[in-house]
């Protein structure tokens, strides 16, 4: 395998990145490469994979004008993941047990500076922003590392699950379902355009938020087609089977 070649072969824009399946270790969809500011970088992550590197690439006169430009047009591009943010570390595999994410369905990430598991936010096939959750007793308990304002969501579904944080999107996002999470208990206007492109959208926030869960359905309503409310007995990324089961039918309605 000479991954030069593959590499050369791969058309990226600057500010974009590619998945596609490791050429190394046949990971689905575990490889990415990523073109910023002229350094092109790639990986697997993968964690028994240690397929990595960089180089760098000529620059057009239209990179560096989007890539230092400051107007808002160019906002998500300026997004860089900070370097002590790495693809993949065995710090997130008990995290990885606990909840049941397979690493060849969930891309998890790791701070080093402050242990934390890290969940990279997608938009228009590139990282746009990513979120961080700690795993230990550090404050806050969640940080988001930039401000593209867009939700984390994992899943390919047409129908969106909408929960409080990234493990339970993470957990419940599939073929079927398109787990987003709002990382809170509120609707921001980036939000709601986010879910006004789905037609159908079950809120399943935790069970002591059921009056923010009724409000957020009824304000969701003027963006999204259907919207339906799951009444959890507990949060979904503990896959409870009353809840799972729950979900199965209100999404068969």
């Amino acid at each position: 395998m000479n991954i030069d070649n593959i590499i050369s072969d791969i058309d990226i824009p600057h500010g974009h990145t590619k998945r596609m399946n490791c050429p190394d270790c046949g990971g689905q969809k575990t490889f990415t490469v990523t073109n910023n500011l002229g350094s092109l970088v790639w990986n697997c992550y993968k964690a028994s994979c240690n397929l990595r590197g960089g180089t760098r690439v000529r620059m057009t006169v239209e990179d560096i004008r989007v890539g230092f430009s400051g107007a808002e047009e160019f906002a998500e591009d300026k997004f860089v993941l900070p370097e002590f943010i790495v693809p993949h570390s065995d710090k997130v595999k008990p995290f990885r047990d606990e909840y049941g994410l397979d690493e060849d369905e969930v891309e998890l990430m790791y701070d080093v500076r402050d242990h934390r598991v890290v969940f990279p936010v997608i938009g228009n096939g590139k990282i746009v922003d990513a979120t961080g959750r700690a795993l230990g007793k550090r404050l806050p308990k969640w940080k988001r590392y930039g401000k593209s304002g867009l939700p984390y969501s994992h899943g390919c579904g047409n129908v969106v699950v909408v929960v409080e944080d990234c493990v339970s999107a993470a957990v419940i996002g599939n073929d079927v379902w398109r787990g987003v999470a709002l990382l809170g208990t509120s609707l921001s206007e980036s939000h709601k355009r986010y879910l006004s492109q789905f037609s159908t959208a079950i809120i399943a926030l935790d069970p002591d938020a059921l009056p923010k869960t009724l409000a957020m359905a009824k304000e969701l309503r003027s963006f999204t087609d259907i919207v339906r409310v799951l009444r959890l007995t507990d949060d979904l990324k503990y896959r409870n089977p009353t809840d799972l089961e729950n979900l199965t039918n209100i999404g068969a309605m």
